[in-house]
């Protein structure tokens, strides 16, 4: 039923059939675009080295549970499946990451085409997959691939509900929004839209009274009910964790810009022109009851209007909006596919080609860069220093503890903690030795193993010091200071210590803390 409910007039004089679209909007062109686009993103997923947030997860996957503190599990399930298939591997960990792309990909076509038509569809797959977002993030295994997975196939979902009016739907819709409250908590504001649609969309008022709405409500309960009870067993670690970001400590306009700015980077700044024109036109259908633009307006509107709040008194964080952008790639689609009349079609068309043909090659060199190096004289400048170096790094603690006979290795920072985990867990123990919270789903580290002497390893600008050190172990002393580079630049230098003795039997928190 595409086009339903919305700009049905709009529609018309492009027609939804294959035969009036042009090739590379055609569905067949579509699919191989995103399945090469996969398969590219799957060997450069394999090769390139893992971001400090990837090696944490990695040791998620490792040991799977129903929840962490600092998300959802979905991450950790996603690796886990992943690291199944393909073993404890670079390409394990991102593999289902990757796939998601692809999937979403399928999803937001069938949305499009279900509210709009087929030439909003194949845009909106251009414009998602040429916003760096997805297709330089697509490569990294984050909760963020999780939750704009499954806020897009609710998305979906929603649609062939309003095309078909069938109430089974809500029971998909349940099931995708409980999935996506076990990425990341913020798909709670999806919730939170879809109240607002039925309340705002007349079409829609209808199904207060059918019981497969609040089935699904149910159902989404019920996916979560595990998450709950982790963060009751564990002093309610990871909401307090993220829901306390909400609490304002004042207001101020200055994180503002960066929000906006992020958004428009993200999502590629010729996407965003368009995305915008095309967020008034979902607007102006929405209040007038159009069923398309409410469902995609009411649906958005809470998690944009929070996200707007928090940046008026603190930073957000450029992957938070992430689960908006399939809404944003349809946005942009309207304006490709039905121009408005001024400055004229053909701007239009050759701006939007311009758009994807920018996003799919900044993504095509994000790829050849994260697996072989273009520059390093950005040092820490360049994003992807994070997977840089740490082979060499490895490789000298190795000879270090082999030298100073230690037989673990200790840090104070999750991200070192994990990068180190990543190189040298299959020859010895890598502890973080506060914050233990963090690594609540593996075993307790062996007593015997961490009373023996031990390399601690701290980033030089958060190095503890002698002094801090000595208030865990009764040994301590600096034998090194170790330079990771990019392609031969310089990006950070890490301080060696031999500790040893640790006070009363154990280094870890909460017993000694670091002061």
């Amino acid at each position: 039923m595409a086009g339903h409910g919305s700009n049905n007039e709009a529609i018309q004089p492009g027609g939804t059939a294959a035969g009036a679209l042009p090739l590379w909007l055609r569905p067949l062109p579509l699919a191989l675009l995103v399945a090469a686009l996969a398969v590219l993103r799957l060997l450069v997923a394999a090769k390139a080295g893992l971001a400090e947030d990837e090696a944490y997860y990695r040791l998620w996957g490792l040991h799977p549970a129903a929840g962490y503190y600092d998300h959802p599990p979905m991450v950790a399930w996603f690796a886990f499946l992943g690291q199944s298939l393909f073993g404890d591997t670079a390409l394990g960990l991102r593999f289902l990451s990757v796939l998601s792309a692809a999937i979403g990909s399928a999803a937001i076509w069938r949305t499009g085409l279900l509210l709009y038509g087929a030439r909003e569809a194949g845009y909106a797959v251009l414009f998602l997959n040429a916003s760096l977002l997805i297709g330089a993030g697509s490569l990294l295994a984050t909760p963020d691939a999780a939750s704009v997975l499954f806020w897009g196939l609710a998305l979906w979902a929603l649609a062939e509900l309003t095309a078909s009016e069938n109430p089974w739907w809500w029971l998909a819709v349940g099931l995708f929004a409980g999935l996506g409250l076990n990425a990341k908590y913020s798909v709670l504001f999806l919730g939170a839209g879809i109240v607002l649609h039925l309340v705002f969309v007349p079409q829609a008022r209808r199904w207060w009274g059918a019981w497969q709405l609040w089935a699904g409500g149910l159902l989404a309960i019920a996916l979560v009910l595990p998450v709950i009870g982790w963060n009751a067993a564990h002093d309610w670690a990871s909401f307090g964790k993220q829901f306390g970001r909400a609490v304002p400590e004042g207001w101020s306009t200055r994180y503002l810009p960066e929000f906006v700015g992020a958004v428009v980077g993200l999502a590629n700044p010729l996407v965003a022109v368009l995305a915008g024109i095309g967020l008034v036109r979902i607007a102006r259908a929405a209040l007038r009851g159009e069923p398309a633009g409410g469902l995609l307006l009411w649906t958005s509107l809470p998690f944009v209007v929070y996200l707007l709040a928090h940046s008026l008194h603190s930073r957000v964080q450029g992957n938070w909006p992430a689960p908006l952008f399939p809404v944003i790639a349809l946005a942009a689609a309207l304006i490709a596919a039905r121009p408005p009349a001024w400055p004229g079609a053909r701007v239009w068309q050759r701006f939007s080609a311009v758009a994807i043909a920018l996003g799919l090659a900044v993504s095509l060199i994000v790829y050849v860069h994260a697996v072989v190096p273009l520059t390093g004289a950005l040092a820490r400048k360049d994003p992807t220093h994070q997977i840089r170096g740490w082979a060499e790094i490895g490789a000298e603690l190795q000879r270090l503890a082999a030298e100073q006979e230690a037989a673990w290795i200790a840090t104070d920072a999750y991200g070192l903690n994990a990068q180190l985990a990543w190189q040298l867990d299959r020859a010895m123990p890598v502890e973080q030795v506060d914050q233990r919270i963090r690594y609540a789903m593996r075993p307790d580290p062996d007593p015997e193993r961490v009373a023996r002497p031990a390399l601690f390893v701290a980033q030089e600008r958060r190095d503890p010091g002698t002094e801090r050190l000595s208030a865990r172990f009764a040994e301590v002393e600096q034998i090194a200071v170790l330079t990771r580079r990019s392609d031969g630049t310089p990006v950070e230098r890490l301080v060696v210590y031999r500790v040893a003795e640790p006070h009363a039997g154990t280094p870890f928190d909460p017993v000694y803390p670091l002061p």
